[in-house]
């Protein structure tokens, strides 16, 4: 008996794949991007009719280039969980999460009137041009592209269901996981409803620019992927309890660091246009603290600026400067620096194998320094 019973635990372990010592981040985004490209071709190929192979091909344009932090951070949840090697339900989850970020960004750019994403022309200027390319009239240009980005998101955003319900998940997978996408998606849309309310306003409101961040992004971006991949590996509450304390402060300090990409970054980096944030009025922590510290004649010439569609290149180095001189670029700096240190901290205590926190120290290096 004690000899079957060896054997029998020989046999049950050979049936426990152990995590691997190293998370290549690479492959990762490779696979997911392949995910994403079978999931387009097997579309394009049941299409009714040209029209969809159309908006098909303008979704691939979109997908090019982007930094796929939410697929990454979702298969990093999938170990952080316990997960095996074979993280396909992951990645296929991971392409899911890539699409509802297609999806958000195209309307985005919509609602703040974008004419760049990742280097080249948001979906709704992209859409216009074609419009016109192949013979529509150039008076309807501008309404056709916004009417054809908004379908192309709402498109995505389909197809990201797909992705999410068809990821190979068991029926307690679909429990543990649906629940926390409905809640992503709500804390998206009130995010990106705060950063509507705010826009246009200059104020000294840290506190609720701090808040719009922690919506629109922090959670979105960091925590939720994360969360979604460990309850696809069937993680316990300590495991996502552990995993919101590394991810707010950073998705607080990501977010952070797109602020100040936004007015001091390159666009040859970044691949959208240099203050458009400052020309959009958006109520940023950099723009807030700005305003706190700013003399009347500094507040004064920020509120000639804030805002102004029309703001020329020499308007953008006086709000740079201002921003230099009242210390609220450094500000800024600081508290990326604060919330990366509180991210890497949390990991130290955290119960995650050796390889997701080596992947996740990884991410977080490279989010908070990043230059696009």
């Amino acid at each position: 008996m004690a000899v079957l019973d060896h054997k029998r635990r020989a046999a049950l372990a050979l049936d426990v794949v152990p995590p691997p010592a190293a998370l290549d981040l690479q492959a990762v985004r490779r696979e997911v991007d392949t995910a994403l490209a079978t999931f387009l071709d097997a579309k394009e190929q049941s299409a009714p009719g040209p029209e969809l192979p159309f908006l098909i091909a303008q979704l691939r344009t979109f997908l090019t280039g982007g930094k796929r932090l939410r697929p990454l951070l979702c298969v990093c949840g999938w170990y952080t969980g316990g997960g095996e090697v074979d993280h396909s339900p992951a990645v296929r989850a991971a392409a899911g999460l890539e699409l509802f970020q297609a999806f958000a960004l195209i309307h985005d750019d919509v609602m703040d009137a974008s004419d760049a994403r990742r280097g080249r022309p948001s979906a709704h200027r992209a859409l216009a041009a074609a419009y016109t390319a192949g013979g529509g009239p150039v008076s309807r240009a501008e309404e056709h592209g916004v009417g054809a980005a908004v379908l192309l998101g709402d498109l995505a955003l389909i197809w990201s269901d797909e992705l999410l319900h068809g990821a190979g998940l068991t029926v307690q997978g679909s429990e543990r996981l649906l629940p926390l996408l409905d809640e992503m998606r709500s804390e998206v849309v009130y995010g990106q409803f705060l950063d509507l309310q705010t826009t246009g306003r200059l104020s000294g409101d840290v506190e609720t620019a701090l808040r719009v961040i922690r919506y629109k992004t922090a959670k979105y971006t960091v925590e939720r992927p994360l969360h979604m991949g460990a309850a696809l590996a069937g993680a316990t509450a300590g495991v996502e309890a552990a995993l919101s304390g590394f991810a707010l402060p950073l998705g607080d300090a990501f977010q952070l660091r797109d602020d100040l990409l936004g007015v001091f970054g390159d666009p040859r980096e970044t691949g959208k246009p240099v203050l458009d944030d400052v020309r959009a009025g958006k109520a940023t922590v950099l723009m807030a603290l700005a305003v706190q510290r700013a003399s009347r004649s500094e507040l004064r010439s920020l509120r000639a600026r804030f805002g102004r569609p029309s703001l020329t290149e020499r308007d953008a180095d006086v709000v740079r400067s201002i921003l230099e001189r009242t210390g609220a670029r450094q500000a800024v700096e600081e508290m990326i620096r604060i919330r990366r240190d509180e991210a890497l901290a949390s990991l130290d205590h955290a119960p995650f194998p050796a390889a997701a926190v080596a992947a996740l120290r990884d991410i977080a290096g490279s989010a908070t320094t990043r230059q696009a």
